[in-house]
This record gives C-alpha cells, structure tokens and sequence, in this order.
C-alpha cells in the first residue's frame, strides 16, 4: 500500500515539472518572417512596374493626341487656303465676264475712240494671260522658280491691274519658300500699306512678321503678329500668329 502510494506522488511530481517547463521561443525574424517580408517587396516591386507601364501608355497617349490635333490644325489651315483661292477665282471669272460685256459696246462706236478702246483691249487680254500664266506655273505646273520672274514682270507691266495685290502675294509666297527673307518681306509689305482691303492681307501679315523674326527683328514680329491677332481675330492666320507669339 506505501508503494503504491510512493508511486503515485512520484508521477505526480514528475507532471508538475513537465507542466511548469518554459516553452521555446520562435525568431519571427527568420523563416516564415523572411518570407512574408520578401512577397511583400515583390508584390510593391510589381504594383510600382504596373504604375510605371501605365505612365509610359499615358504618354504616348498624349503624343498622340498632340500629333492628331497638330494635323488637323494644319489641314484646316490648308482647307481655308483653298477655299479662299476659289473665292478669288469666283472675283476674276466676274471680272473677265464683266470685261467682256463692256468690250464689244466700245468696239462697236464707229467715231474717233474706236481706235483707242481697240488698242486697249489688246492689253486688257494680254494682263489676263499674263497673270493666269504666272498662277499656272504654280498650280498647275508646279515650277515655282520659273513663277518668280512671271509675277515680277506683271507687276512691272500691269502696275495698276485689278490682280496687282494678288501678284505681291504670290511672288511673296515664292520668296518665302526659297527663304528669300528681305524678298519675301518687300512684297508682303507692298502688299499690307497699298491694298489695306486685300483677302491676303491677314496671312501676309502673318508671314511678314515670320521674316523679320528670320531677320532677327523680334520686336517687329511680335507687333505684326499681334496685329494679326487683333484685326483678325476669327482668321486661321490669327491662330498662328497667337501660337508664334506664345513661342516668344
């Protein structure tokens, strides 16, 4: 009976030192920890690509969309331009008509001025083949050079044809291309102080102010080109000279 008593106070020592032995302790620094720590640098590593990517898609984008507003600008710059030749082909077609309807009145007088007006009209005929052969060699046969020297003679045979403001722009236009810059400037300037109700008179501003910049006249450029934008505020040259004076 004592041993079996003896016994059971043993194994009851025996638990309570099992029971009062400390726990071991866990590094969370290590294994599960490390791990946990390196999926989360990836997974930022990844969210940061992603943004990355999608700023670079943004941009292009934008490049884009830049690129296409640039193109329509200037194809509705060039639509203008066209629409305004074929106004001015309208005004000399009206003239020619006109023209012709008061020659045959003048032939027909059989008195002293007959033989004036039929050494008029040769000239009015050779003033319409002159300046639609200078126009064709650049609409139609597109030989700009050989334009230039056809436009200087109408003007110095024609000064006071109805088609003289034309003939400045044009022969402007021609000089500019070949940046002609004081070329350019002459006619433009021509153009702008005699023929104050000329079609072209907005756009030659514009241009004129284009070749005193290239002659490094700034301050002369600015004051064209805010002309421009004051005068005609509504026109396709107004916008470009408000993007000019926006460069400055």
């Amino acid at each position: 009976m004592m041993k079996r008593t003896l016994a059971i106070s043993l194994l009851g020592l025996y638990g309570a030192a099992v029971i009062a032995a400390p726990a071991p302790v866990t590094d969370v620094t290590s294994g599960n920890g490390e791990q946990r720590i390196a999926e989360l640098e990836r997974k930022f590593s990844a969210r940061t690509d992603a943004q990355h990517r999608q700023q670079e898609q943004l941009d292009v984008m934008q490049n884009e969309v830049n690129e296409l507003r640039g193109a329509m600008e200037v194809q509705n710059y060039q639509l203008e331009k066209i629409l305004e030749r074929q106004r001015e082909l309208y005004l000399e077609i009206d003239k020619r008509i006109e023209a012709v309807k008061i020659q045959p009145q003048t032939i027909a007088t059989p008195d002293v001025n007959t033989a004036a007006s039929n050494v008029e009209a040769p000239l009015s005929a050779n003033e319409n083949d002159a300046y639609d052969k200078a126009v064709n060699l650049i609409l139609k046969d597109r030989l700009y050079d050989q334009a230039i020297p056809e436009f200087q003679r109408f003007l110095q045979n024609f000064p006071n044809s109805s088609y003289v403001p034309n003939a400045h722009y044009w022969l402007g236009q021609l000089l500019f291309n070949k940046e002609d810059w004081a070329g350019a400037g002459e006619q433009f300037q021509s153009l702008i102080a005699n023929y104050p109700d000329s079609s072209k008179r907005a756009d030659a501003t514009l241009k004129l102010g284009i070749t005193e910049m290239e002659r490094s006249n700034a301050a002369r450029a600015k004051q064209l080109w805010e002309q421009v934008v004051a005068e005609f505020p509504d026109s396709s040259s107004a916008k470009l000279a408000d993007k000019h004076l926006k460069g400055l």
